[in-house]
């Protein structure tokens, strides 16, 4: 006995240091303004596709790129699907992230689950959050419910479960099941308690019921300040307690304008819409690019190629209510589809636009004029069918974002006398006099200014 009774001691003192530790982390974590956790406000997300970022296409392999990823800002990583996928109707060699087979356990071809619990502690170490992708609309065509519950699924014309939309490697999940329910909530609980993540985006979150959402994402959020995002624009998801949409509108609206078939004051027609439409403290996660977006309709570089990207990705990281998203190798950048169900990694090696990228996570980190319920009020320096001009300002933080949404050069000319003096030009480094200053501003061109 006494052989055991000092390390027991010890151990129970290291336990007790831990526990206190936690509890002290629990209370900032607790933190919310709006209803959402205060961690993303001035935040951002960057998507992280596992297979394609290494040539190994493991867990172990993309966390030598954490420091990369920390020291260009990013604070909230999210995987898409760890979970394993079905083999049966599979798509291509490796299968659709989306078609999941155990909603408890990890892919094989990206490591084991002490590999991924390690990763999520070593990104909280260093300060960031972790999301993982989770599917609940469907599972993949041989998970383990089609014969342990096969009433779990939703039934098609010869009574077998059926697929999911025109997706033929997945099943449909009959949401009028309450115990498919209780099991769903109890697998996304599983990932909070023994992996420690810090929230959900929600694929397809958009054909699940209200009536889920209301019931799971209060008992979710009652085990960790978690943040929620769902795949889809339905107002009834935020009025169903998730924390952020997606801005399906104003994306294609975006990508009318990078062709010219809009001019710049369509995307003000978007922004009412979403005033009038959605809950106050609703937040809209923007893009340029995601792995759907990337793979299916080549963005970024085919619906922004060029110089043509930068002012849009400006305006979805400086927006009113936003959360902006990088995906995987817009940094670099990467200017092709990545494929969807075969290994096809992305090789990272020039960075070109990761400096650019700094700049932007940097300035909404530190300035809370960016905070996702900073105000917004748009202004007018010259043809407001070029030229897209806002202020975000918030306690004494203000600043001023000037987008050339054309591929014409434009005259820029400031005479708003709440915006005169002495403004710090964000991307040129210096410090400018903006009384009554008039300029030329290039084609696709833009300016930070901050006050």
């Amino acid at each position: 006995m006494k052989k055991f009774s000092i390390p027991f001691v010890f151990i129970a003192f290291i336990f007790s240091l831990i526990c206190c530790q936690n509890n002290k982390l629990s209370e900032v974590d607790n933190n919310q303004i709006d209803g959402h956790p205060a961690w993303i406000m001035q935040g951002n997300i960057y998507e992280v596709n596992v297979r394609q970022y290494t040539p190994e296409g493991t867990f172990n392999a993309f966390a030598k790129h954490l420091d990369r990823l920390k020291a260009m800002g990013v604070e909230t990583i999210w995987f898409m699907p760890i979970n394993p996928i079905s083999k049966l109707d599979r798509k291509g060699t490796l299968g659709s992230y989306y078609a999941v087979s155990d909603y408890t356990a990890i892919n094989p071809e990206f490591g084991t689950m002490a590999d991924f619990k390690k990763l999520v502690q070593t990104i909280h170490e260093k300060g960031m959050k972790v999301l993982i992708d989770w599917v609940p609309n469907h599972t993949g065509a041989d998970h383990r419910w089609i014969t342990q519950h096969p009433d779990f699924f939703v039934k098609d014309s010869s009574g077998k479960p059926a697929v999911a939309f025109d997706w033929a490697d997945t099943r449909q999940l009959n949401y009028k099941n309450p115990v498919l329910q209780d099991s769903m909530v109890r697998a996304m609980k599983y990932w909070i308690e023994d992996a420690d993540i810090d929230g959900f985006r929600c694929d397809v979150a958009w054909n699940v019921p209200a009536s889920f959402w209301k019931k799971s994402i209060p008992e979710l959020k009652k085990m960790k300040n978690i943040f929620m995002l769902a795949e889809g624009d339905s107002i009834y998801l935020p009025k169903s307690g998730f924390d952020a949409v997606y801005p399906w509108h104003m994306f294609k609206m975006m990508e009318k304008v990078a062709k010219g078939e809009k001019s710049a004051l369509a995307l003000d027609s978007i922004n009412t819409e979403n005033e009038t439409m959605y809950p106050k403290n609703t937040i809209q996660m923007y893009f340029t690019s995601n792995h759907d977006e990337n793979s299916w309709n080549h963005a970024d570089f085919g619906t922004f190629p060029g110089v043509i990207h930068e002012p849009f990705a400006v305006f979805t990281q400086t927006m009113k209510n936003s959360v902006p998203l990088i995906y995987s190798g817009q940094e670099e950048p990467v200017l092709r589809a990545l494929a969807f169900f075969e290994k096809d990694p992305i090789t990272f090696k020039d960075f070109k636009r990761e400096k650019f990228y700094k700049t932007l996570l940097n300035l909404r980190k530190s300035n809370e004029a960016l905070s996702a319920n900073a105000s917004f009020k748009k202004v007018h320096f010259g043809d407001d069918k070029a030229i897209y001009a806002y202020v975000r300002e918030k306690g004494n933080k203000k600043v001023l974002v000037i987008l050339n949404f054309s591929k014409n050069e434009q005259i820029v000319s400031i005479k708003d006398a709440t915006l005169t003096g002495k403004a710090h030009n964000v991307f040129k480094g210096n410090e400018e006099i903006l009384d009554s200053k008039e300029w030329k501003m290039k084609p696709w061109g833009y300016e930070i200014y901050e006050y």
